[in-house]
């Protein structure tokens, strides 16, 4: 695979790095963190696990549709429907957070401006079925650039 050849690999793992620190940060993790060593014995670790997790996959996800992405668009100069779903997926991803019940940062402050309130814990999931429609549509993208059926 070309996106395993040296310049595209060091680009994968800087998206990677910037994604989850824009995760972090955005959701306000390292304050939950604090939390989390406070009030480990009320903690469902297994929720906790699978967020974590998660989020690591949809950022190896971005990362790997970035460069595709960007690669498709170089061979063909076409692929403005990959990148619109690359997109809505980081998006996605950014907006569950790394934990999607402790989400206290970026998006509620945008929601709460708009008079909605914004809360991940509310789904019966508690937000990780939204990280798993993410994780969906990022690895549909990923297959598709990889089949190259983004086409005009």
């Amino acid at each position: 695979m070309k996106i395993l050849n040296k310049p595209y690999i060091f680009w994968i793992i800087g998206i990677f790095a910037v994604y989850i620190l824009l995760n972090i940060l955005l959701s306000g993790f390292f304050k939950t963190l604090i939390l989390i060593m406070q009030y480990a014995s009320g903690i469902n670790w297994m929720k906790l696990s699978i967020s974590i997790i998660l989020t690591i996959i949809i950022g190896v996800l971005v990362a790997i549709n970035s460069v595709l992405a960007y690669l498709r668009y170089k061979e063909k100069r076409q692929c403005r429907e990959a990148t619109t779903v690359a997109t809505i997926g980081t998006l996605g991803g950014l907006v569950t957070g790394v934990c999607p019940l402790c989400v206290s940062g970026f998006f509620p402050l945008i929601f709460s401006a708009l008079g909605i309130s914004f809360s991940l814990a509310s789904l019966p999931f508690g937000g990780i079925e939204i990280q798993l429609l993410v994780v969906a549509i990022l690895a549909l993208n990923l297959f598709l650039l990889k089949k190259k059926i983004y086409k005009r």
